[in-house]
């Protein structure tokens, strides 16, 4: 039985081929030293959902690939070969259920690994991953695109791993972690670090406040921290024909701290009202007091109720949020304050500057300040560049239609100064039912872009990537 849903409709719906283009139509002038590529990973299911619970979040990774070098730009898409993937292509079908969900999945394949890589692109250690956090991060090749399968770094790591694990610039370390760790539903979690060869230099245990979707997280250069928000998890909610991921209104928010290299035990958890994060876009300390910049949303957007009735989008909008923890207080309290008040997600910085304050960040919103319904949340035709330095904001929008992917940052060389580079995002153009690649320079988003690159197809509405340099 095939069901309808508005994520398998316009650019949401899936490209069903695999394919390379060499030589991009520019128009404008691309910057020659910007030489290197732009992944970008997205859901992208082979093919029909089982169930009617289908979601954006639950289809096969696909990866794109923009190739930058002297002024010309090739193209590159493959899927992630997982075997969630492979199993199906070999049935002819899908098998299974959203989010793995036992009761609509093939009796055949309770039990097997329903991995789809398909959130974030990660590269550290020289190494190239896609990244979804319900499973081990699954490897690729650069270059080429070819699946080289999930990877445990010497046993280490035998599940989950979040889709955003956090770089430190001094170290060359970088910090993940993993909700559910038990399985679907518990309140297991991991921290861990992988140094700079993608080795894993530490792994710890503990228990969250309850079984809660954790997607993001941050660190500082002192501490870890690990939002836990009442976008819970229940298996046994699932099996009931509710939704697996659903909204609990009734729950505080809890976040927890953890001073790096201390022992686990030392972790103190801060409460704070319902609220929900999705992105986080850095967090910092001085004086004290860690400042955390978060979209913060009164309730995860898209996601149902416990009781499966649709979520509500007027309560979804997330917004440009500052919060301000005082390590010295007995308190805990987290003092909230609304920083840019319009939707918006998909915050980026340049990521040079993680973990310490930044003067730049980037993100989408909707300029006009009005939420879209439902099928739209995520969609943003807004770019801004946020000067928190000079608490001065640029936007620059597309036609109405029209709709931009994540902002990512290209620093002009590696030793620039914080925003001497460029942005790159990807544009879908709703009337000629295909997509751009734009560059920006980071710092004047409002002189719009200095280059369009244009694509004979569409890129499905996707997550977040990365620039790798030449």
């Amino acid at each position: 039985m095939t069901f309808e849903s508005h994520f398998l409709a316009g650019n949401f719906a899936p490209v069903r081929r695999e394919q390379e283009i060499a030589g991009l139509r520019v128009i404008g002038t691309l910057p020659e030293a910007m030489n290197g590529t732009l992944y970008r990973v997205g859901p992208n299911p082979q093919f029909d959902p089982r169930d009617e619970f289908y979601h954006w979040f639950a289809g096969d990774g696909m990866v794109h690939a923009f190739s930058f070098d002297r002024g010309r730009v090739a193209y590159k898409n493959r899927w992630m070969r997982t075997s969630k993937w492979q199993l199906e292509n070999d049935a002819g079908k899908a098998l299974f259920g959203t989010f793995g969900n036992p009761a609509t999945s093939d009796p055949a394949v309770i039990g097997l690994s329903t991995g789809t890589a398909n959130t974030n692109v990660v590269f550290h250690g020289g190494r190239l991953f896609a990244l979804e956090e319900s499973h081990q991060p699954f490897e690729f090749d650069p270059l080429t695109l070819a699946s080289k399968g999930y990877q445990s770094f010497g046993g280490m790591i035998a599940s989950r791993f979040t889709a955003h694990p956090k770089p430190d610039p001094d170290t060359g370390e970088l910090h993940f972690f993993a909700y559910s760790a038990g399985g679907p539903g518990t309140t297991t979690m991991h921290y861990g670090i992988l140094d700079r060869e993608c080795r894993v230099a530490r792994l710890e245990t503990f228990e969250a406040p309850y079984a809660g979707m954790v997607h993001d997280f941050v660190a500082t250069t002192g501490h870890v921290l690990f939002p836990v928000m009442p976008l819970t998890s229940s298996m046994d909610r699932a099996m009931r024909g509710k939704p697996l991921f659903a909204w609990e209104s009734d729950r505080v928010a809890h976040i927890g701290v953890l001073p790096k290299g201390a022992d686990i035990t030392a972790m103190r958890w801060l409460e704070m009202d319902a609220c929900h994060v999705f992105h986080f876009m850095n967090a910092w300390e001085a004086d004290g007091r860690i400042t955390v910049h978060a979209m913060e949303a009164e309730m995860a957007p898209g996601m149902p109720y416990a009781d499966g009735r649709p979520g509500e989008p007027a309560k979804s909008a997330a917004r440009l949020s500052r919060w301000t923890i005082d390590l010295a207080s007995d308190s805990g309290k987290v003092e909230r304050s609304i920083i840019d008040d319009v939707p918006a997600e998909f915050p980026r910085i340049d990521e040079r500057h993680a973990g310490r304050c930044n003067r730049y960040g980037w993100y989408l919103c909707h300029a006009d300040g009005n939420m879209r319904n439902d099928m739209e949340n995520p969609l943003y035709g807004t770019l801004t560049c946020h000067d928190f330095g000079n608490r001065r904001m640029q936007r620059f929008s597309l036609p109405d239609g029209d709709v931009l992917s994540e902002p990512v940052f290209v620093a002009r060389h590696a030793g620039a100064d914080e925003g001497d580079g460029w942005i790159v995002i990807t544009a879908w153009r709703q009337a000629e039912q295909r997509s751009d690649v734009l560059v920006f320079n980071a710092t004047d988003i409002s002189g719009g872009p200095i280059a369009a690159v244009q694509l004979p197809c569409r890129i499905p509405f996707g997550f977040h990537g990365a620039w790798i340099p030449a």
